[in-house]
């Protein structure tokens, strides 16, 4: 039998951490629950990685889910799964910690823990096995894996994994069992939920009663962790290099967290405030130093919106005459298309200028108001005309189908504005100086409601619904005068749909999703391996509706599965903004009035103090 891509799982790579096993050394298995060219690609682990490797007293490896090859063999042969550093089985660590960054992971948390010998079910387990703690933004609602897990970890991780350990520690010098850790965690650490120690009741109509905690101590509501001061928040200076070219191959500067803007529909905008900057000399710092101990081609800054940054030209300036020296590219995502940040991309991109990006999100302004986009169709032909005036001839544009309150009007309107920016190249490029005729390539995903966003509360459409919007899309496309200059994409519906109830289920969902993973689905992310018909036949079989997660119309008052969870915004404001979307009022960002989120409690940080409604 032969394994594709060998080099996944032989560790060795260079910046990679070797260590001494020593007596009472804490060894913590870091899984990311796909392929290693997806998780190597993940910045989240490279921070964790480095951080645990700093302490002296714990021995951090990485693990990552083998490919269905390596999958099919290492149960054949009965080879359990193994962490790349010292190729140990992950069964014999003190930690695996899966990050959960997509729901469409889920039936392959299960693979690693299946392959691995742990049992499934958190309930199963005895002293011999790891203790399962997951952490990122899928954490933020764990019910529907919840059985799955010993522990989760709320929030960034640089905060509190040192105590964490270190009462791990304790208890296990005592002789303490596993009960007793998960117990003092859940009291004494800030952030941990251990979902064993919660019990949720439910009304008759399906929905949640109640959900409080069986022990004393143990807090009703959990906090999420946050770091306010990223400058000496621990960040890699020799960032793992892998052997095989990873999905994001390249040094990853990370400038900011959070987001100012508050698009309605965008979790991580929500979960993110405050808004936190580091500052130049450290990023100077940090992108002169990983450049050298990678020896990496290319930087990209990493932010939900980089031009957001208040130091972004002084960094681009640093860093377009570094990187010049050492003959290495500049990627600048999440920047708005403005006169600035074209100048800026017209010096970094290749003389032949890549495809520049517009996420305008919607077709219409009224909908753009709905969504809290802040971006008119005049600012959207003023960035595509300076585009095209600069050089660039091909522009993606990305819209959402199936958004909350939306009208056949809006849909027509992304193909409408995809005509007028295509329209507005001839306009604005003289003949001779046009490079090619223009390229329009429009695509849209299926609008998905995530937990802590204004939608939470919003129905969800319906596979059919999803694919009649597409072919709605496509038809008025076909109407435009530009048509044969516009290429139309759209995102698989039935994932979309599952997605949506991973993103709002609760825990009967998981059911499902062990019986799903018992009839052989995994890597549901990959379009070619994901098996719709045989999900539906599970929740029919465990008796779970599909609809009562997606389409069904919530309460305000209603108790979501992830209430006992607090990310810093709070409900009133989060409903506020629902119902404002519904009016399809335009809500002003963080800088330019502040909102009273609840996330200025958390102190420092671009988030402004309410006084008199304005900021200050």
């Amino acid at each position: 039998m032969s394994v594709s891509s060998p080099a996944r799982y032989i560790g060795g790579e260079v910046n990679s951490v070797m260590k001494t096993l020593t007596p009472g050394m804490v060894r913590f298995a870091m899984c990311f629950p796909d392929v290693y060219e997806i998780g190597m690609s993940h910045l989240g682990i490279q921070i964790l990685y480095d951080m645990f490797n700093r302490y002296d007293d714990v021995w951090c490896e990485r693990v990552y889910s083998p490919w269905l090859d390596l999958d099919k063999i290492m149960r054949e042969k009965k080879i359990p799964l193994f962490a790349l550093e010292s190729q140990e089985p992950v069964k014999n660590f003190d930690f695996l910690g899966i990050t959960l960054q997509y729901e469409m992971c889920y039936t392959n948390v299960l693979q690693v823990l299946d392959l691995s010998g742990i049992p499934l079910l958190a309930k199963d387990r005895t002293e011999e096995d790891p203790i399962v703690i997951g952490g990122g933004p899928c954490s933020y609602n764990p019910e529907p894996i919840a059985e799955f897990f010993d522990l989760f970890y709320i929030g960034e991780g640089e905060t509190a994994y040192r105590q964490l350990l270190d009462v791990y520690k304790e208890v296990k010098e005592k002789g303490g069992s596993r009960q007793e850790f998960l117990l003092r965690a859940a009291r004494e650490v800030p952030g941990m939920y251990v979902p064993s120690l919660y019990e949720v009741s439910y009304k008759e109509d399906g929905t949640i009663a109640s959900f409080v905690p069986t022990r004393e101590g143990v807090p009703a509501k959990i906090t999420k962790e946050i770091v306010m001061d990223l400058d000496h928040a621990p960040y890699p200076e020799k960032p793992v290099v892998p052997f095989i070219r990873a999905t994001q191959d390249r040094v990853v500067l990370e400038i900011q967290r959070g987001c100012i803007r508050g698009c309605r529909f965008c979790q991580a905008g929500q979960l993110y405030r405050p808004v936190r900057e580091k500052s130049l000399e450290t990023l100077k710092h940090y992108a002169t130093t990983m450049l050298e101990s990678t020896g990496q081609e290319e930087i990209s800054l990493s932010s939900l919106s980089s031009s957001d940054y208040s130091h972004l030209e002084e960094l681009v300036d640093f860093l377009m005459t570094t990187c010049q020296e050492k003959k290495v590219n500049i990627s600048l995502p999440s920047l708005r298309i403005d006169a600035f940040s074209l100048d800026v991309m017209g010096k970094v991109q290749d003389v032949k200028k890549s495809s520049l990006t517009f996420a305008p999100e919607a077709g219409s302004q009224r909908l753009r108001n709905v969504i809290n986009k802040g971006l008119t169709e005049e600012v959207i032909l003023k960035g595509a005309g300076l585009a095209f005036e600069g050089g660039w001839s091909r522009v993606k544009l990305y819209f959402m189908l199936g958004l909350p309150f939306e009208t056949e009007e809006d849909i027509r309107g992304i193909a409408e504005l995809s005509n007028k920016i295509a329209a507005l190249y001839y306009e604005v490029v003289p003949k001779e100086k046009r490079n090619g005729p223009v390229q329009i390539v429009s695509s849209t995903s299926f609008f998905i409601p995530k937990p802590f966003t204004p939608f939470q509360w919003a129905p969800m459409c319906t596979k059919e619904q999803f694919l009649d919007k597409a072919a709605l899309t496509k038809q008025a496309v076909r109407e435009q005068l530009n048509q044969k200059r516009i290429k139309y994409n759209w995102h698989e519906a039935d994932v979309s749909v599952l997605e949506g109830v991973f993103a709002r289920g609760d825990r009967k969902v998981a059911d499902v999703i062990l019986k799903a993973y018992e009839k052989g689905c995994i890597y549901d992310a990959w379009g070619e391996y994901f098996k719709y018909q045989t999900w539906v036949d599970c929740f029919q079989e465990c008796n779970v509706d599909m609809g009562f997660y997606t389409t069904r119309t919530r309460s305000d008052e209603e108790v979501f599965p992830w209430d006992f969870l607090d990310c810093g915004v709070n409900r009133a404001f989060l409903l506020r903004e629902w119902k404002r979307a519904a009016e399809a009022v335009v809500t002003p960002n963080c800088k330019m009035q502040c909102q009273g989120c609840g996330a200025a409690r958390f102190g420092g940080g671009i988030c402004f103090e309410q006084r008199g409604g304005d900021a200050v």
